[in-house]
């Protein structure tokens, strides 16, 4: 196993078993160690630190296997964590009366850089680093052995890939083609996926235990669904009882399946209002027109792709939550979120209490919303919390 050995001092994030290696941290690489290769970290006395995956174009030059230097990275160790990590999703999804989860969550699962999501029948892959590029065909074979499905379709397509130099890439890795859309139940909800051209994998399904939250408290209330995507909130809110959903969304596309997902659900659509455009637009004309809800909802995209976008991508979370806390009633509540990793949760705090100070008016947070427990947070990569949420009353 080749050797990558750290500058001094630079050893201590291993050692408090964070998964990463930044390439500013490393003194000596050997120049012939292949992209996704195990390589052996060691600090600048030769101490073994921990086993990674080496990835030499990216700034984060290791991503750490296993901090026990004695395992081997083989499709032994491979199958283990795999194993492991959908045992713990199967068990509480099935309780959950739920056929789609993650069942692996990259670092969080001991398994840098892979996503794999259940629609049903069929597996979501993304492959996002060098290492688990490296393993890829081993990884499926072990998925279809261990979680035996129809297909397993690949979505490795996110921008991490440009950063570790590899390709997108998107299609069928094993099995058969999975259908145009595919059928999910997320408890008392169900939803139509498409998983070739869908966000993410599809859906967001890190959003699962939040759309309950929002079926429980939506009785009786007018909800503003603001980034609305394929109507996943619109659905929770009818079913919960709101009285009415004005719903926005760019994508006409979106929109069309959001209606689908309507009649899927049995919901009363003279109760929903499509608006097909661009939310900031709509929510100054909402305003302009005197308009007021009960309930409003933001779940935009990514605003922040890295760290050179955040005061840029801060300024439009503010300006978002400005305008859906000057469009409710006295009472109401906003639910909020961002899933931008370069977006601390302190910082979203920040942020909707900026805006709140500028709408001028008082502002209570009543609850902190996080992703479903399918999307766990190891506690040694604070990082791979992404997705934060408020539930905030307005006065």
């Amino acid at each position: 196993m080749k050797t990558i050995t750290l500058k001094p001092g630079r050893g201590r994030s291993l050692k408090n078993r964070h998964p990463w290696v930044y390439s500013g941290a490393i003194d000596r690489a050997p120049a012939d160690a292949a992209p996704g290769e195990t390589v052996m970290v060691v600090d600048d006395k030769g101490g073994k630190l921990a086993a990674g995956a080496w990835s030499p174009a990216s700034q984060i030059a290791v991503r750490i296997w296993t901090f026990d230097t004695r395992e081997s990275i083989d499709a032994d160790f491979l199958r283990h964590r795999l194993q492991r990590a959908i045992a713990r999703r199967d068990q509480d999804a099935a309780a959950a009366g739920r056929n789609a989860r993650r069942l692996v969550n990259g670092e969080s699962d001991g398994l840098p850089g892979l996503i794999v999501d259940a629609y049903g029948e069929w597996l979501v892959c993304q492959f996002l680093s060098a290492g688990v590029e490296y393993w890829r065909d081993v990884i499926a074979d072990l998925l279809m052995e261990l979680r035996p499905s129809k297909g397993c379709y690949e979505r490795s397509e996110a921008d991490v890939r440009e950063k570790e130099k590899l390709p997108r890439r998107t299609g069928l890795v094993r099995g058969e083609e999975p259908p145009e859309l595919i059928e999910i139940q997320l408890g008392e909800l169900r939803f139509l996926v498409d998983v070739r051209k869908g966000h993410k994998t599809g859906f967001y399904l890190d959003q699962a235990e939040n759309l309950d939250l929002i079926r429980r408290s939506a009785q009786v209330r007018e909800v503003l669904n603001g980034f609305a995507y394929t109507g996943a909130f619109a659905v929770a809110a009818l079913k919960g009882g709101a009285s009415r959903v004005v719903s926005i969304e760019s994508s006409r596309e979106a929109m069309d399946l959001a209606a689908r997902n309507l009649e899927l659900n049995a919901c009363d659509a003279t109760k929903v209002e499509q608006v097909n455009g661009d939310v900031f637009n709509e929510l100054r004309r909402f305003r302009d027109a005197g308009r007021s809800f009960d309930l409003a909802l933001l779940d935009p995209p990514k605003f922040v792709v890295n760290a050179g976008q955040v005061q840029r991508g801060g300024r439009a979370y503010k300006d978002a939550n400005l305008l859906a806390i000057k469009l409710l009633r006295p009472g109401g509540r906003l639910v909020t979120f961002s899933c931008s990793g370069h977006v601390t949760p302190d910082l979203f705090q920040k942020i909707v209490a900026d805006a709140a100070v500028d709408s001028g008016r008082g502002v209570q947070i009543l609850h902190w919303l996080s992703q479903a427990p399918d999307h766990p947070v190891s506690t040694n990569f604070p990082e791979g919390r992404y997705l934060k949420g408020l539930v905030c009353r307005v006065d």
